[in-house]
């Protein structure tokens, strides 16, 4: 399908998550990816998690992930509900809340602790995120460990047209917006709400990759692929433009970037190209080269 010169990306595919399961002991994730074995169509994403929405009662001890290492790539999360600390090994801490977003580069290793924030704990709530990891290209991998606390009045807002609703510019550029987020390849993240019978025409450059997932509502891609919550849509590298219509007020989450198209080797927390960079990220894990939490 072809708009003039721009023409539409394909639909490669709907999916479902591919697996659930309870990180640590305070977030309920469904996994859209890599459990759909996915990695090439979504590079240079590598990972989603949708997080809850879960209510959970009051606690005297925070709830989450204890102290775990990480090489190779960067951790994204996205709060909508809740709030959840930080702390790592290379003297970061923050705090987020709703409409807050977490961006923690990993590169040459890491180990941090993700935990529900003690207050907030101890009232109980709901909570509801979603987290990201995003790839480093090689030359990137063993970059300084950075981390970066992005505050919702930060992250700039361009209406769309005719009270089609708001588009959040997490990263990248939209509407003449740039978000706050510093990547190493070029990316755009939008936290996006549709009104309800609302048409909305985004556009990329040929060849990106570009995805959307839909936390609540009901929407098409280029006229199919009825998606609905938490279900993922992928499009091809094809074309540059999508037509989003929304059959109902929807929230949805739109991840797209450049391919770095090298090698992936995963192994639990650790992303290289290789085997051999694995195992030598476990040893230097192992031996304290990337720190502890004191």
């Amino acid at each position: 399908m072809v708009i003039g010169a721009a023409a539409y990306k394909t639909v490669v595919g709907l999916y479902q998550p591919g697996s659930t399961h309870m990180v640590g002991d305070g977030f309920p994730v469904r996994n859209l990816f890599p459990s759909n074995d996915l990695d090439r169509l979504v590079d240079p994403f590598l990972m989603l998690d949708y997080i809850g929405p879960c209510s959970f009662p009051p606690a005297d001890r925070p709830r989450g992930v204890g102290e775990h290492p990480h090489r190779g790539f960067e951790t994204v999360t996205i709060l909508y509900e809740g709030v959840v600390a930080h702390r790592d090994s290379a003297g970061h801490a923050g705090v987020i809340g709703p409409g807050d977003v977490q961006w923690m580069t990993a590169g040459s290793g890491i180990v941090h602790e993700e935990l529900h924030e003690r207050n907030w704990a101890k009232r109980g709530g709901t909570l509801h995120a979603i987290q990201l990891w995003v790839n480093l290209p090689k030359v990137h991998k063993m970059a300084a460990p950075n981390y970066q606390t992005i505050r919702k009045e930060d992250i700039p807002t361009v209406e769309l047209g005719q009270g089609a609703g708001p588009v959040r510019v997490i990263a990248g550029s939209y509407g003449g917006q740039r978000g706050p987020a510093r990547t190493f390849t070029p990316l755009d993240l939008y936290d996006v709400e549709l009104a309800a019978d609302s048409r909305w025409e985004p556009v990329w450059p040929e060849g990106h990759a570009v995805s959307i997932f839909v936390l609540s509502g009901s929407l098409s891609i280029n006229g199919v692929a009825p998606a609905g919550e938490a279900e993922l849509v992928v499009c091809g590298r094809d074309g540059s433009r999508l037509l989003v219509e929304s059959r109902e007020h929807s929230r949805l989450l739109v991840m797209g970037g450049k391919p770095i198209e090298e090698p992936i080797a995963r192994y639990g927390p650790f992303v290289m190209n290789t085997n051999a960079e694995l195992a030598e990220a476990v040893r230097d894990y192992q031996t304290g080269r990337m720190g502890h939490l004191s």
